[in-house]
């Protein structure tokens, strides 16, 4: 994968770290989805290898279009406010991406752009999923951590099997529509999706 690409991934999970609007969240996400498949696509060789792609390029149109309807069927009567400001949400991804860099063992992948792109997605996802209260982002925090994984699977020499891909690309399906059950249901209950209401919930 080439250097540009790989910043490219990096620039849209950065930017997924620090907007407000869950729409525009979702975009960026989305299209950190099709960057993924126009890299499979491009380093496929095998029947194989272009499903897995096309597995790949389904679902992120299906989650683009689940995360698009939740929004629509949830609007949020005031902004959620995160647990951190966007700059200091900023800092802690960019560190925590560095620290992964030097903490993690050498994972042998193509190149090493490649194994940074896929730490520093792993990291944002998770500084998403820590610092966020609306519960639409912290989902998307999830996939952004799924979509880490997938481009470190596409890395590999060799690649993944379709039958892993198809599997991971289920599985988070799964995921993110029981998720979004759950947001649906804690917005009907509190007229919102801000995490925080949740603890004033008591036994």
């Amino acid at each position: 994968m080439s250097g540009t690409l790989a910043w490219a991934l990096v620039a849209l999970g950065l930017a997924v770290v620090v907007v407000r609007r869950r729409s525009v969240a979702v975009g960026l996400v989305t299209a950190q989805a099709f960057v993924l498949t126009g890299v499979a696509l491009a380093e496929a060789g095998s029947p194989d290898d272009f499903g897995a792609a096309f597995a790949l390029a389904v679902r992120g149109a299906a989650l683009a279009a689940l995360f698009l309807l939740i929004v629509a069927r949830t609007r949020e009567p005031r902004p959620v406010r995160a647990g951190a400001a966007p700059l200091a949400r900023a800092g802690m991804a960019v560190g925590l991406a560095l620290s992964l860099t030097w903490l993690v063992p050498p994972i042998v992948l193509e190149s090493e752009q490649s194994t940074r792109a896929m730490l520093a997605l792993v990291a944002f996802g998770a500084v998403v999923v820590a610092t966020r209260r609306a519960t639409l982002h912290q989902l998307l925090g999830i996939v952004m951590v799924e979509n880490g994984l997938v481009l470190g699977a596409i890395e590999l020499p060799g690649g993944a099997s379709l039958a892993v891909e198809l599997g991971v690309a289920l599985d988070l399906t799964l995921i993110a529509i029981v998720a979004m059950v759950f947001h649906e249901r804690i917005f009907a209950e509190f007229g919102s999706g801000d995490t925080a209401v949740l603890e004033a919930l008591r036994d």
